[in-house]
């Protein structure tokens, strides 16, 4: 059977991966909880991770993934039964303006040509707020690169075409007229709570 690197990533038996990624979820359910969403929409929810997590949490009334992969969707289907993971294309969502609480777009924004149009409709779709994710460069590539993963690409992962320090995602979010509420890191990711205006 066919895996994503996403799938791969959380089922890791690696100790420091799983360490790594459960930091990430603190944090980002931490985040979540400061927003008292009932609706959440994870657009590029890949298997559901995150949804499940929060779910789990009881974070969140109503929650739905949207993703394009197929094989993701399929692989989520069968792990977190409980969730409803649809597909859909991030840059034309199939929601009205302001329909959820909470919208996160985790771990997306890097594999993405257009950035910026992703982002435009995950804040379309949102009532408010997002948690907007993103490996933190160059660290990211670097964990990679020491543990001897993607060693020939200098530890950047093959999917991924954009590359943001933790201050350069900063800027990033501002120029998309976004007021940023929280920013922090979880190693090696940043990780941010912004507001529309």
């Amino acid at each position: 059977m066919k895996f994503t690197s996403n799938y791969l990533k959380h089922t890791s038996k690696n100790p420091l991966q799983r360490y790594l990624i459960d930091c990430f979820y603190d944090v980002l359910i931490e985040l979540a909880l400061k927003t008292s969403p009932l609706s959440i929409l994870d657009t590029g929810c890949g298997e559901g991770f995150t949804l499940e997590r929060l779910r789990k949490e009881c974070v969140g009334r109503r929650l739905i993934g949207i993703d394009n992969s197929k094989l993701a969707l399929k692989l989520g289907r069968k792990l977190h039964p409980k969730l409803d993971l649809i597909q859909g294309d991030l840059y034309k969502l199939p929601y009205k303006r302001n329909t959820y609480n909470l919208v996160i777009c985790s771990q997306v924004l890097e594999h993405l040509t257009k950035p910026q149009d992703a982002l435009a409709e995950a804040v379309r779709v949102s009532k408010g707020h997002l948690i907007i994710t993103v490996p933190n460069e160059p660290f990211f590539m670097l964990a990679n690169f020491l543990r001897g993963k993607n060693i020939s690409r200098f530890g950047n992962h093959i999917e991924h075409v954009q590359h943001w320090t933790y201050t350069g995602f900063k800027k990033f979010l501002e120029k998309q007229n976004l007021k940023i509420l929280f920013i922090t890191s979880s190693f090696p990711w940043t990780l941010v709570l912004v507001e529309k205006r």
